[in-house]
């Protein structure tokens, strides 16, 4: 399994999504309260993120 998500507790005890890739966290959402919030989250990414632009700073 190259790349997924994954739904671990941070120390305040919110849930927080992780895209990982290579068993490594390339980014990763804020904390929510329930474990339902963070499951929102993902659906939302998978959502809205195939179409979103790239914007470049530099």
């Amino acid at each position: 399994m190259a790349h997924h998500f994954k739904i671990k507790k941070n120390k305040a005890g919110e849930f927080v999504a992780y895209f990982m890739y290579n068993s490594e966290p390339i980014f990763w959402t804020e904390g929510y309260a329930s474990k339902t919030g963070a499951k929102n989250a993902i659906e939302s990414i998978k959502k809205n993120g195939p179409g979103a632009e790239t914007m470049d700073d530099i």
